[in-house]
């Protein structure tokens, strides 16, 4: 007769997994707080290995595949628990390898007040996808455009700072100075203009895909009603937190992206420091980049509701750190958007949008 998986298994508490690329190493806990198994296993073997298992907690930290690990072990009657790999470190015991990772993993998903990463949806991930690759992109269309000028300067020609300046200049240069720049050198820069245009197209396919996910999700067209908020800001911020259920208050959010003092007290004395720069460094950028095009508009500041606020905030801040007191606030009002399903205002802001 066979015999069901609770009696050819041990009670389990707790599993913890070390996710790799090939190779998961697992340990889990018994009742009794002892480790009650050790294997690794194939990644092949995640289904076949866990559906012999009773249903318990499985912790694993945030990495790559994470989510699909986790909605994975969720349909076989487990409970996942994503952690951020900072909350793991304090219990690895002894000296680094798989096994410890995956012991530490299981005994941190036990703890009750551990702020765990939200398992995303299919549909978040690929758009934050969306957003990462035009991230790359753009980071190799600036390292192309700085080759260039690179090229040029090595031949005594200085160009002025500005895309657009190389761009309407690039060939009249190459025309101009063509007995000084030897025919190699004209051809690879002339190349590395191809893969500009090139990547210039790849970037704007990718936007237009953004902004039109933008215009058919409802969290996004919400958050668009915040001032300065466009497309790229609202699906970035619903790609990462979706309706933000991981933040108890718009604070938290603010502190998760790194836009809060960094602190270091002691003895009952309040150290503050400079920004702790934590969390998501993209929605950090742009969450500034938008605070920084209201700032250009004083004009507008009256028609906000925190409009008083920031004018008081301008005469005792320099620019930059207004910039981001200002980001910080917009970070909170995108959080309290997204938790109370409502526009932020519902009159149209003249800043231009990010």
């Amino acid at each position: 007769m066979q015999t069901t998986r609770e009696t050819t298994t041990p009670a389990l508490t707790s599993v913890g997994i070390d996710i790799g690329k090939d190779v998961f190493h697992v340990v889990g806990f018994g009742p009794d707080g002892k480790i009650a198994f050790r294997k690794k296993i194939r990644r092949l073997a995640l289904v076949e290995t866990f559906r012999a298992l009773p249903p318990c907690i499985v912790g694993m930290e945030a990495c790559l595949s994470a989510h699909f690990v986790s909605r994975t072990l969720r349909e076989l009657g487990h409970e996942p628990r994503i952690i951020p790999a900072i909350y793991v470190k304090p219990f690895v015991k002894g000296q680094k390898n798989d096994y410890n990772d995956a012991e530490a993993i299981a005994e941190a998903a036990l703890r009750p007040n551990l702020n765990l990463v939200r398992e995303k949806t299919q549909d978040q991930l690929d758009l934050q996808s969306c957003h990462r690759v035009r991230s790359r992109l753009v980071s190799r269309r600036t390292a192309t455009i700085n080759q260039i000028r690179a090229f040029l300067i090595e031949q005594g020609i200085a160009v002025r700072t500005g895309s657009r300046s190389l761009r309407n200049s690039l060939f009249e240069i190459l025309r101009n100075r063509e007995s000084e720049i030897s025919p190699r050198m004209h051809d690879l820069i002339v190349g590395l203009y191809e893969d500009w245009l090139w990547l210039d197209e790849r970037i704007e396919t990718i936007t237009r895909e953004i902004e039109q996910i933008s215009q058919t999700e409802e969290n996004c067209r919400r958050l668009m009603s915040v001032p300065g908020v466009g497309p790229l800001i609202s699906t970035g911020v619903v790609a990462a937190i979706g309706t933000g259920e991981a933040f108890e208050r718009g604070r938290d959010f603010g502190a998760w992206l790194g836009l809060v003092p960094r602190q270091y007290s002691t003895g009952g004395r309040s150290i503050l420091g400079r920004i702790s720069k934590r969390g998501s460094r993209y929605l950090r950028t742009l969450f500034i980049q938008a605070a920084n095009v209201i700032l250009m508009r004083p004009q507008n500041w009256e028609r906000f509701s925190f409009g008083s606020w920031l004018k008081e905030a301008a005469t005792r801040l320099h620019r930059n750190k207004l910039a981001t007191a200002l980001a910080n606030k917009l970070a909170r009002i995108a959080w309290s958007v997204l938790r109370h399903d409502r526009a932020f205002d519902a009159h149209p802001v003249e800043a231009t949008a990010i």
